[in-house]
């Protein structure tokens, strides 16, 4: 392709430059003064007017955050507080929150749970105010654990292995302490390592650029690869059971969808199953 130089105007200084001398021949030293004056009445303007419009936006948002948290039931604000501050302590434990990290917090809760600008912004404010937060880890778990049942503790560790694996290598202190959280709310070891094989299993498959085989399954249903179909039908029962979305329906219309996404991956586990194994 052939290079062609593109004749460009003088730009916007080269209008003002223009302006100016425009204004001194016309009016002389007084004129030019004019000139100045005007320009720099016009841009303090526009800059106040713009300052304004950020502000009053902001002022908006604010009051649209504080009034969709009061419509909200205080169990449920009280676990997306908790959430975040946990989320936020875990990625602080390199004494670093990374913008990765931040991105993950924030994707789960603007595609996993579908939130508008406005619930993003409190869901904002709240990471902000967690990574100034004092309070330890360890009061915040021991109120989750006992202000929550099993299933939303669930949710909380899944979100805890995806701040652990948005790094590569997964440092390995990281891991051990989303074990011992896991261990802490008393999540079972079947549970635990179903949580566990899965985020293993994607970091391999992104590693060697695989496709999805029986292996993301058995993965999905926390099983050893080679499990026959009575332990895969017995593994699909349990689960089913724990991610059914009426457990967490006081959470909120978004954490059902949560569960209700985990039992469509749940269940085109056990459909891929009974097709390869015929039952």
């Amino acid at each position: 392709m052939r290079y062609q130089y593109q004749q460009q105007g003088p730009g916007c200084g080269g209008c003002l430059v223009i302006g100016a001398l425009i204004a001194l021949l016309t009016g002389g030293f007084s004129g030019l003064g004019n000139f100045l004056g005007f320009v720099f009445y016009a841009g303090a303007m526009f800059i106040l007017v713009a300052l304004a419009i950020f502000f009053g936006f902001q002022f908006w948002l604010q009051r649209q955050v504080a009034s969709y948290a009061s419509t909200q039931s205080e169990s449920h604000n009280r676990f997306v507080w908790l959430l975040v501050h946990i989320l936020v302590k875990i990625a602080q434990l390199d004494d670093h929150v990374s913008k990765d990290e931040v991105q993950t917090i924030q994707r789960f809760f603007q595609y996993n749970l579908h939130y508008n600008q406005t619930k993003m912004a409190w869901v904002k404010n709240l990471i902000k105010e967690a990574t100034e937060s004092t309070e330890t880890m360890e009061a915040m778990l021991d109120e989750f654990k006992r202000t929550f049942a099993y299933e939303p503790r669930l949710i909380l560790l899944e979100l805890i292995y995806q701040i652990v694996y948005t790094k590569d290598p997964v440092p390995q202190n990281e891991l051990e302490k989303a074990r011992q959280i896991g261990v802490f709310l008393d999540i079972s070891q079947y549970d635990l390592r179903t949580i566990e094989a899965k985020y293993t299993y994607h970091r391999q498959r992104q590693a060697t650029e695989t496709r999805e085989n029986d292996v993301h399954f058995y993965a999905v249903l926390g099983l050893e690869p080679g499990a026959d179909m009575e332990t895969i039908k017995k593994s699909y029962r349990q689960l089913s059971m724990k991610y059914h979305p009426d457990k967490v329906s006081h959470l909120g219309d978004e954490f059902k969808t949560v569960a209700e996404e985990k039992m469509k991956e749940i269940n085109a586990a056990y459909d891929f199953f009974k097709r390869k194994l015929g039952a």
